[in-house]
């Protein structure tokens, strides 16, 4: 009897085991094997938002700083995303990775429909635009009208691939659709579950469409997109689009450390996060620190010491400055790039309760200031002046609260920020060029938030990067895209062909519909 409770015990415990988050990918990313109605669609929210939580964290450290020039890996030649080096198994696996999210959030949406769980329709189509669209945003056009059908009675396994405009189209139509339920204000049924709003729709409607203003911004540059009038109709009608109003509406995920809660690299240590790999670089030290003619460091932005760490070898960096590695450097000058250059702050972002952050309102206020200056939004340039410093303020108090990690705790006054606003790295009325200025700083307030400084820079060209000379692998450009991988070219080869053939190719330099680059080349 003994043996038999053991075996029993035993049982029960793998089977709840297996609920946990930490296993979601691997029990349910195939649609063919889970038949709509067998599970709750309560049961595939928690793993969704904390586990894509954990994906954001990971891909803003693996790909977007790297590509976008926040840090470069130099601690060998394993990984040389910095230099461009990116082969079809990458590709393959971040296609993998976002369509498994957008697979399982459609699922959910299926789920909450089949269940009469209106709060989670509406969650359910907010996520699977977050997921979608930076799908879509890597690669360009993508599978959307016919994607994960696959369990349905009509659906298919070799979707149409739509083009991006009709990806973005649909995506504002399934956004509108959320925030209309939204404003029905269901019941969340168990707000414990939710790391992030703890069930609250007012919440989940201001990021729904504060998501709706970024992808608006992200397609602005098309005149047939009717942006400015769009944008407009947000800001005109509060009640309608509720928007972000306080960092306090951050579409912030919260790990509580404790396992499966716990963040994605809280089994890193400092070596194996920063120190012996990814460094800062010195685009991110120009844009943070000002110097003298000498060399001093007269100022200091004051998220630099939170986000970053300096060189602690006194021997590689006597005079304990900031200084970063170069970005794109060659095999053969790396080791001196190198020598002295400042670290990712571990204390600070490999915490288990470190956070993951989707969207915040600072980056709302940058595209309200962008939209202002512009002439979309009343107020001219006074009011985009009043938007982009609310909206550097935003950013430095969210950082400002986690610098109490830090090893030395990093305290931020308001006085701090006003020196910030003052200086020369992020004045209003010191800068020429107020276009770049916003740019620059909302570059900057996108450190650690997903993809997004990577596909900002796309759009705008801002900040202007300098290509290292070690770029061979992609010509020495900046990869303008991901190539769809050779799996899915042979799974789906009619649809991604007509695709390829639409964009005029598949390689790391064809520009995206949205770019700035495809569009001066109309």
């Amino acid at each position: 009897m003994n043996k038999l409770k053991i075996i029993i015990a035993t049982i029960v415990f793998a089977l709840i085991n297996n609920a946990c988050t930490s296993d979601f990918e691997e029990i349910n990313t195939n649609p063919n094997t889970t038949n709509v109605g067998q599970i709750q669609a309560t049961g595939m929210f928690e793993p969704l938002l904390y586990n894509g939580a954990k994906f954001w964290q990971n891909y803003t450290w693996y790909w977007n700083n790297e590509l976008i020039q926040f840090t470069a890996f130099t601690g060998g030649t394993t990984r040389q995303e910095h230099r461009y080096f990116i082969s079809d198994a990458n590709w393959q696996s971040v296609w993998n990775a976002y369509a498994r999210y957008g697979n399982n959030v459609t699922h959910m949406y299926d789920l909450s429909i089949e269940q009469g769980d209106r709060s989670l329709e509406a969650i359910a189509l907010t996520l699977k635009v977050l997921y979608m669209s930076n799908l879509t945003d890597m690669f360009g056009d993508v599978p959307y009208s016919e994607a994960f059908t696959a369990r349905k009675a009509n659906g298919t396994t070799k979707p149409v691939f739509d083009t991006q405009q009709e990806v973005y189209e649909q995506m504002f139509e399934d956004l509108k659709a959320a925030n209309n339920i939204y404003a029905e204000a269901p019941v969340f049924v168990k707000p414990s579950l939710d790391g992030m709003y703890n069930g609250s729709m007012e919440q989940w409607q201001k990021f729904n469409n504060s998501l709706y203003l970024r992808l608006l911004m992200r397609v602005s540059g098309r005149a047939e997109m009717n942006v400015a009038t769009k944008i407009l109709e947000v800001l005109n009608n509060p009640t309608s689009y509720p928007i972000f109003s306080s960092n306090n509406d951050n579409a912030t995920v919260v790990f509580s450390g404790i396992d499966p809660y716990r963040s994605q690299f809280s089994d890193y240590n400092e070596g194996s996060f920063t120190s012996s790999g990814r460094k800062l670089t010195e685009q991110l030290i120009k844009m943070t620190v000002v110097t003298d003619i000498n060399g001093n460091e007269t100022f200091v932005d004051p998220r630099l010491p939170i986000i970053g760490k300096k060189n602690p070898n006194v021997s590689v960096n006597p005079d304990n400055v900031w200084k970063g590695t170069i970005s794109g450097v060659s095999e053969q000058d790396q080791n001196d790039a190198d020598r002295g250059s400042a670290w990712l702050n571990a204390a600070v972002l490999a915490r288990a309760e470190a956070p993951g952050t989707f969207m915040d309102y600072a980056e709302v206020q940058f595209i309200l200031a962008e939209a202002a200056l512009k002439g979309w939004i009343p107020g001219g340039e006074a009011v985009a002046k009043t938007y982009y410093e609310t909206a550097i303020r935003a950013s430095v108090e969210k950082w400002a609260e986690r610098g109490q990690f830090s090893e030395v705790p990093v305290v931020v006054s308001n006085e701090d920020i006003d020196n910030l606003l003052a200086s020369e790295l992020a004045s209003w009325d010191l800068a020429t060029n107020k276009d770049e200025l916003i740019g620059n700083q909302k570059y900057l307030a996108l450190f650690w938030v997903g993809m997004e400084a990577y596909h900002e820079y796309r759009r705008t060209g801002y900040p202007e990067l300098t290509i290292g000379n070690g770029t061979v692998f992609n010509d020495y450009t900046l990869p303008t895209r991901f190539a769809y991988p050779t799996t899915t070219l042979a799974t789906n080869a009619v649809n991604s062909e007509a695709a390829i053939s639409h964009m005029g190719g598949n390689t790391m330099k064809t520009p995206i519909w949205w770019s700035k680059q495809a569009i001066q080349e109309n």
